[in-house]
């Protein structure tokens, strides 16, 4: 299995949060979209030019646990890692931490899918060549 992180962070704005004042808890996946966002562009895995070059990374799994709430004006720490074990799908972990203490941790798995024949295919080769560079 091949690995590797990146941290972001991402202060709760008032309109993230519900009427018992929580971050909302369907926003938990907007956060795992950041984290996942940002370690892509960190290590220059760019969606875009995956997109551009014919390969779609659509979600097939998600989950989160959530331990304790956010708040308004919380400022979270994201942390997200990769996990690439060869073919086409790869899956991303993440810890949502406010004040050092995991609130909220889950995973997302992605497929890489051809935009044409919208079947299964291997990762391109730059994204290959990325993970194998850090890992």
């Amino acid at each position: 299995m091949k690995t590797f992180q990146n941290v972001a962070t991402f202060r709760v704005r008032y309109a993230d949060t519900d009427r018992m004042g929580f971050l909302y808890n369907g926003n938990y996946l907007t956060l795992f979209e950041i984290g996942r966002t940002e370690l892509m562009r960190t290590h220059n895995m760019n969606y875009r030019k995956m997109e551009d070059e014919g390969f779609l990374l659509p979600l097939t799994q998600a989950y989160a646990k959530y331990i304790n709430p956010a708040y308004y004006d919380d400022i979270l720490e994201i942390q997200a890692a990769l996990e690439y074990n060869g073919g086409a799908l790869i899956r991303f972990n993440y810890n949502i931490l406010k004040d050092n203490t995991i609130i909220t941790n889950g995973f997302t798995e992605h497929i890489f899918m051809n935009s044409q024949s919208r079947k299964p295919m291997k990762p391109p080769k730059f994204f290959l060549d990325i993970i194998n560079e850090n890992i």
